[in-house]
């Protein structure tokens, strides 16, 4: 188990934002729908449209490669209204000892998921699942997840081994070249924000807080 699992995911996008990553980690609208929350490396997936005839296809169910206690990253077209996670999945899961899985598309059978307590995370549900409209096609390759919508927020990229850590407040990813780093600045920033909550709680207002631990006016 890693030391990120130590701080939230606020936290950690904090210290990934004074690294230098542009959007400190994070995986914009994607929430919690059943489980608890999760700190372990990425095992990614590559969804594409059943209609996409050259892409590859794999020859075993990307669940049944899951490594034990992996946190499995599906990215999915962003035109897709259909889910690419169900019961039998979180199933086949639980049963390779995966921790969770992040999609950045839809899941469907909550209820399964919530009475196995297994964490899922997604941008939404549905009632149709992924036949006929996308497939599997890749294991563990990068994944840019990019924002749905008109925005500007940037994206992010994991790649296989990068640490995830989800909990209600969302969904970060940690490259892991940079765990240490970020475990480092997390843990300081922490210490000061514990300073800052006790001077906060005993009346001192907020901005002389910040200013005495933060060094910010």
């Amino acid at each position: 188990m890693s030391a990120l699992s130590s701080f939230s995911s606020c936290e950690l996008s904090d210290a990934l934002l004074k690294l230098g990553v542009e959007s400190g980690g994070y995986i914009p609208d994607i929430s919690q729908f059943s489980g608890k929350s999760i700190c372990g490396p990425a095992y990614t997936v590559k969804f594409v449209s059943s209609t996409d005839t050259g892409a590859p296809k794999l020859s075993e169910h990307f669940v049944d490669t899951a490594p034990s206690g992996s946190v499995i990253v599906i990215d999915v077209p962003q035109h897709a209204k259909n889910a690419v996670w169900g019961g039998l999945m979180t199933a086949g899961a639980q049963a390779r000892n995966a921790i969770g899985v992040v999609i950045s598309g839809r899941c469907r059978d909550l209820a399964e998921h919530r009475e196995l307590g297994f964490s899922v995370f997604a941008r939404g549900h549905s009632t149709v699942g992924q036949s006929p409209f996308t497939r599997p096609s890749a294991i563990n390759v990068p994944l840019e997840l990019v924002p749905r919508g008109d925005t500007t927020f940037p994206s992010t990229t994991v790649n296989s081994g990068d640490w995830i850590v989800a909990d209600e407040d969302g969904v970060v990813c940690v490259p892991k070249e940079l765990e240490i780093m970020v475990t480092e600045l997390a843990a300081k920033s922490h210490a000061i924000d514990e300073k800052c909550m006790a001077d906060i709680k005993d009346g001192k207002g907020v901005k002389a807080s910040f200013a005495k631990h933060r060094g910010t006016k």
